[in-house]
């Protein structure tokens, strides 16, 4: 609501949640999940339906179909995140939680496109958020805007500086939308908002940047290069979202598997055929490789290890899959 201005009966209502906790029974949430093209956010419906939530997804990409059983009863709306078919279904759903996992990291998308969804489009999300007396918000960041740096502190905390948008300007738009997501925890107390900064995410349902790059046929590592890595396991993430939504608590935190893995035994778990190419050429790859980001390359140099433990004290959530378990199955046929 503006500044001024009264809440509506709806933000003033306690939720249904802590009613449901209070009178000791389960209460149905209503839930809009963005991305629901993407594996994680369809894992996450999933969990939820399972449950006997109601849950209705948006995404600006066609899904691929037939949907799995588990999704039958998903509500799916093709849109995107700062056009009016969104206003619309914050209108007509009373929704009580919003799980923005739709960051575009696609760089087959222009810059400009991928600005206009991740930074107008989740600015549009969280004020509707506000003007629709959402009760919770939780947005899925990335780690890469730490940056993979020689002088990172291992393990990075939620407070180290953002260092990736100093080289690399194509990140620049994930490093805004965290920002804004991050300044929104403590502007907008009323919608209790978690802000998480997942490390490599992979798995086998997942088309994302790092999972299809342990997929290829054969897989590099740069010369005199082996920096410490992190994965987390899609099952695992998902698990994150909901305890994030579940819990009653806001903040940045980030969230990472529970093994740091130099990147040449990952690869040895994910049972890649390996090659080495020297530092210079690395850019030159990840382009004819299939369009991978140019900051990757710093990562095969440099580590970018995070530590969770504020996430995990928060929320009592961890990680449960081992990394050979999680890289395995992220390339297995």
């Amino acid at each position: 609501s503006s500044p001024g201005s009264r809440p509506s009966d709806r933000q003033r209502r306690p939720s249904p949640a802590s009613l449901g906790l209070l009178l000791g029974v389960f209460v149905v949430a209503h839930i809009l999940i963005t991305g629901i093209a993407g594996g994680l956010a369809q894992l996450v419906a999933s969990k939820l339906l399972a449950e006997g939530h109601q849950v209705v997804g948006v995404d600006y990409r066609d899904l691929r179909t037939p949907l799995d059983p588990s999704l039958q009863k998903l509500q799916v709306h093709r849109a995107h995140y700062n056009k009016t078919i969104i206003e619309d279904i914050f209108r007509r759903q009373s929704l009580d939680a919003v799980l923005h996992l739709g960051r575009s990291g696609s760089f087959k998308e222009s810059a400009g496109k991928r600005f206009d969804l991740n930074v107008v489009g989740s600015q549009k999300i969280m004020n509707l958020c506000v003007q629709h007396g959402v009760r919770r918000l939780v947005v899925l960041s990335t780690f890469h805007i730490y940056g993979a740096h020689s002088s990172n502190h291992i393990p990075i905390a939620e407070d180290e500086p953002l260092r990736a948008g100093l080289q690399f300007p194509q990140i620049a738009d994930a490093i805004q939308m965290d920002n804004m997501a991050s300044t929104w925890v403590y502007r907008h107390p009323e919608v209790k908002t978690v802000v998480l900064r997942a490390t490599n995410i992979v798995g086998p349902t997942l088309h994302n940047t790092m999972s299809e790059f342990l997929r290829l046929r054969r897989v590099p590592y740069l010369l005199g290069f082996n920096p410490m890595t992190q994965f987390i396991h899609e099952d695992d993430l998902a698990r994150a979202v909901l305890a994030a939504w579940d819990g009653n608590f806001a903040g940045i935190f980030n969230v990472c598997g529970n093994t740091v893995v130099p990147w040449r035994t990952a690869l040895e778990l994910a049972q890649a055929i390996t090659f080495p190419i020297p530092s210079p050429v690395a850019s030159a790859f990840l382009r004819a490789a299939g369009n991978f980001p140019q900051y990757l390359s710093n990562f095969f140099r440099y580590p970018c290890v995070i530590s969770d433990r504020a996430f995990q004290k928060a929320s009592g959530w961890s990680s449960t899959v081992s990394a050979e378990e999680t890289l395995w199955s992220t390339v297995a046929e």
